[in-house]
């Protein structure tokens, strides 16, 4: 009960009548229970809300000189501070009328004067308490909202290292370097930004879908893992039997992600995307890729972003193997690709941003250390020195 409270402790409440004898009654019926304080206009009542130390309820005098009762509720409850203040409205005013006006603009009672004490007493405690409960709920709701970010933002950290210790072990067997990962993940990223507002793509590439699709690219080569040195480090051009075995990679990928997606026992939208990517993403706009021959729609839309991409990177990166094509010549081959290899509205979007996808591929270039690394890595797995 607030009568057993320290002053400090107990509700404030406001009171505001342009009348001093009324100011003086609200104060001696309430001062026992609750911190008081008072506002002989409108314009005081506001400046006191507004404060940092804002009432918990305020009683307010409709029929007053400069701002009304009304006035001074309708501010209070257009500021996203103060609008969650009760206010209980203190009137002479008794047609019904007048009462629907003040409920209707947020005023949680309406008390008509000559005042009753007991009742006065009695509508503040209640208000007070329906405050105190909302108050808790509301800081309840705030708090899950926090924890429920925070475990989300762990989940989506846990998710991010997985991905990448996964793409680092399929790196550390391949003649690419790691910051090819990099940028056929902004490349995928930038494309499907550029497509989100297409009658095609439009559904599909919402912020969500675009984030699981960033997230998600880095596992495209994962299959390349269970890829024999021998062919998957060969410096020269693959047999057709070898070939054949190389097409795997796709397969062992999309079943290594569906495995880990089987042992989670539920499934994650980001592995969804990453199945697609690494099953679907040597398929080709006409039919002839692997390893189903898809062609058209067919072809998951993350694998079809996901293909021109890699193409992109593969034909401008510096490899141990090979110099890097120039940019312009790449634009040449990617666009001598539209509706063979790729997906003819993905490649005008590629065309449309190509400066945006150079950038990207510069910012994350692989630097002379990065490749004498990888041929070192290469040297170390064949025993046969890297040119």
């Amino acid at each position: 009960m607030t009568q057993g409270l320290a002053a400090g402790n107990r509700p404030t409440v406001l009171a505001v009548d342009d009348t001093p004898e009324n100011l003086d009654l609200m104060s001696g019926l309430l001062q026992d229970r609750y911190r008081v304080k008072v506002a002989i206009s409108g314009e005081k009542a506001l400046q006191i809300a507004r404060s940092d130390d804002p009432p918990d309820l305020i009683l307010l005098d409709i029929m007053m000189p400069g701002l009304s009762g009304y006035e001074v509720c309708a501010q209070l409850k257009q500021d996203p501070a103060t609008r969650a203040i009760p206010i209980i409205f203190l009137t002479a005013m008794t047609a019904t009328e007048d009462e629907t006006k003040g409920l209707e603009m947020g005023a949680v009672d309406f008390i008509t004067k000559p005042v009753n004490p007991p009742i006065v007493l009695a509508r503040v405690a209640t208000h007070l308490q329906l405050k105190a409960a909302t108050d808790f709920l509301r800081d309840q709701n705030s708090y899950l909202e926090a924890e429920v970010k925070r475990r989300g933002q762990e989940l989506a950290a846990i998710q991010d290292v997985t991905i990448q210790a996964m793409a680092g072990l399929a790196e550390t067997r391949d003649a690419d370097t790691g910051n090819h990962i990099r940028r056929t993940q902004h490349y995928v990223k930038a494309l499907a930004q550029q497509l989100r507002d297409h009658p095609r793509f439009r559904e599909a590439l919402n912020d969500h879908a675009i984030d699981l699709l960033f997230r998600s690219a880095p596992l495209h080569d994962i299959g390349k893992v269970g890829i024999p040195d021998r062919i998957l480090l060969k410096p020269g051009r693959l047999t057709p039997e070898e070939f054949e075995i190389m097409k795997t990679h796709t397969t062992l990928g999309r079943d290594a992600i569906a495995t880990a997606e089987r042992q989670l026992g539920l499934e994650v939208g980001f592995l969804k995307s990453a199945k697609e990517i690494a099953y679907s993403h040597q398929e080709k706009w006409d039919g002839s890729g692997y390893p189903e021959g898809l062609a058209g729609d067919a072809i998951p839309l993350s694998a079809r972003l996901m293909a021109l991409a890699d193409v992109y990177d593969a034909l401008i990166s510096r490899r141990v193997y090979k110099e890097p094509m120039g940019h312009e010549q790449a634009l040449d081959i990617i666009r001598q690709g539209s509706g063979s290899h790729f997906d003819p509205d993905i490649v005008e979007a590629f065309l449309a941003i190509h400066e945006q996808l150079h950038a990207i591929a510069v910012r994350f270039s692989d630097s002379d250390a990065d490749l004498r690394h990888k041929a070192e890595q290469i040297t170390m797995m064949t025993g046969a020195p890297q040119p």
